[in-house]
């Protein structure tokens, strides 16, 4: 969705509701569309060189990382969104990701250059975008090459920046100027690349909302706006298929369901809606959206592009009003989303595919303004705990999630409590424990001689870096090296026992 700079990041308001099963199709009051922003394997061989490496090497392992970058392999990033004043660092984000999760790509609202850096000798697939208000000046040559002198060269290839967006939902904002600059800017900014030689390793595309649309229902009938057909998409697309890109899209079935079909967007067993054109059944919400852009295009005589979903997601938390929002919907979503985009069964128009996709959004958000759900579309809370478990955290990381995620969830089990059960037992903190108190903790254990090297900087349970996640090591270390005595995890009522094993990637407790 579009993108409004908060002061720098770009922020996003996602309350558009899409109605794809009302008799006229497609209704979007663009009017209402706020900007909305704000989204490893060989990495470890790369990281074994990079100590070692010359700046020769450096650039040949970048490279190589570069060019096993195969776009539209079905493969899951996320939207790396930063309106929020509680974020991690680029850098604690960035290990997190190559040596917690199985996330290979990440797309950037701006171009962060703390987050480049961040992100440099990963082999983490990162693109940056282009904010809509520098689209008019992106059309000048002078102005493309310096942008992609500031803000692309010093980080390429050790950060493996793989496609540049220009604006974001830039049809939708109805701002003529930006709209008539849009494909002039893009053609621009490709020969900037050129000239940078930059042009075969990085795309360049714009991500657009379901507002494109004037009709979506059924999918086969689906049409783009009329005049912005010809006069905008017509030369965007062709731009596309002449640099072998993308056209990338931000489907929401969040904010095309109602209560009746809810089951329809969550890709729950439901009855169905045939296409009565094609006598095409389709089974959820995100088929019939991505089949109605594809007959759009189809019309257009550009059926052979690829598609990338740029945008999708579930809040884990929202208002009264709102259908189907917690965590455990979420997780329904997301994970559901996941294996079918991943699956190779593609879409009804569209069999046979797997797609590109990238889930809004890596964390929760806490400065986005709007409904409640704005702020809770993450993956992840601030401090790096998960929301919920959709299957991209690495095996040994999974194992500290509660089965029964709840919309707020802790580094710990949400409520740990006293366990007289066999096995072995963990002492964490309690729920809502004050971090001061919790800050004793870590002090009087870690003053008592014992090994708390894990939580210091560059130790396997330093991330993340706060201090619940260090006193609930800190507190358990104390407790093990008791003999696991129920009365050693009290610490002034702050702590509590379970039989969940907090250990998580390298960090074992």
């Amino acid at each position: 969705m579009l993108h409004v700079a908060v002061p720098n990041p770009i922020h996003k308001v996602k309350h558009l509701k899409l109605l794809f099963f009302s008799h006229g199709g497609l209704v979007p009051p663009l009017h209402q569309r706020s900007p909305s922003s704000l989204t490893h394997q060989k990495l470890a061989m790369a990281k074994q060189f990079i100590p070692l490496s010359s700046s020769i090497l450096v650039a040949v392992i970048s490279l190589f990382l570069v060019s096993t970058f195969v776009p539209g392999v079905g493969s899951i990033g996320v939207n790396y969104g930063t309106v929020a004043n509680n974020l991690p660092p680029p850098p604690q984000v960035a290990h997190f990701l190559l040596e917690s999760t199985v996330i290979n790509r990440v797309k950037l609202y701006d171009a962060n250059p703390d987050i480049l850096k961040a992100f440099a000798h990963t082999g983490i697939a990162v693109t940056v975008t282009v904010p809509n208000d520098q689209i008019p000046r992106l059309t000048k040559l002078n102005f493309a090459r310096q942008w992609v002198e500031d803000n692309v060269q010093p980080y390429t290839p050790a950060t493996n920046i793989v496609r540049i967006l220009v604006g974001n939902e830039v049809i939708t904002t109805a701002d003529k100027m930006l709209i008539g600059n849009l494909v002039p800017a893009m053609q621009t900014l490709h020969t900037a690349l050129v000239a940078a030689s930059l042009d075969r390793r990085i795309q360049v595309s714009t991500p657009h909302s379901l507002g494109v649309l004037s009709n979506s229902s059924p999918p086969s009938s689906g049409k783009f706006r009329l005049g912005y057909d010809i006069h905008v998409l017509k030369p965007l697309l062709s731009f596309l298929r002449a640099t072998k890109s993308p056209f990338m899209i931000n489907p929401y079935p969040f904010f095309g369901c109602s209560p009746d079909t809810l089951d329809y967007a969550l890709f729950r067993p439901n009855a169905g809606v045939l296409d009565e054109n094609t006598g095409l059944l389709y089974t959820n919400m995100l088929d019939a959206q991505l089949d109605a852009v594809f007959s759009a295009m189809k019309v257009l005589g550009f059926d052979d592009l690829e598609i990338v979903i740029a945008e999708t997601g579930w809040p884990s938390m929202g208002d009264s009003t709102q259908v189907g929002v917690d965590a455990n919907v979420a997780s329904e979503y997301n994970g559901n989303l996941k294996r079918h985009v991943s699956s190779g069964a593609g879409t009804p128009l569209m069999p046979n595919r797997t797609f590109e996709t990238y889930i809004f959004a890596l964390f929760n958000e806490d400065l986005k303004p709007g409904p409640t759900s704005e702020r809770n579309f993450g993956l992840f809370q601030p401090d790096m705990t998960p929301v919920y478990d959709i299957g991209i955290l690495r095996p040994t990381a999974r194992s500290s999630i509660p089965n029964n995620p709840t919309p707020v969830p802790r580094a710990a089990p949400s409520n740990p409590t006293p366990i007289s059960s066999k096995g072995k037992q963990w002492c964490l903190p309690k729920t809502g424990a004050d971090d001061n108190a919790l800050q004793r903790n870590i002090d009087y254990v870690c003053g008592l001689g014992l090994d708390c090297g894990p939580i210091q900087q560059h130790g396997a349970c330093f991330l993340p870096n706060t201090v619940r996640a260090h006193a609930a090591f800190a507190m358990n270390l104390y407790y093990q090296s008791t003999g696991n005595n129920d009365s050693d995890c009290g610490f002034d009522q702050t702590g509590a026992i379970t039989n969940v094993d907090p250990s998580y990637g390298k960090c074992q407790y």
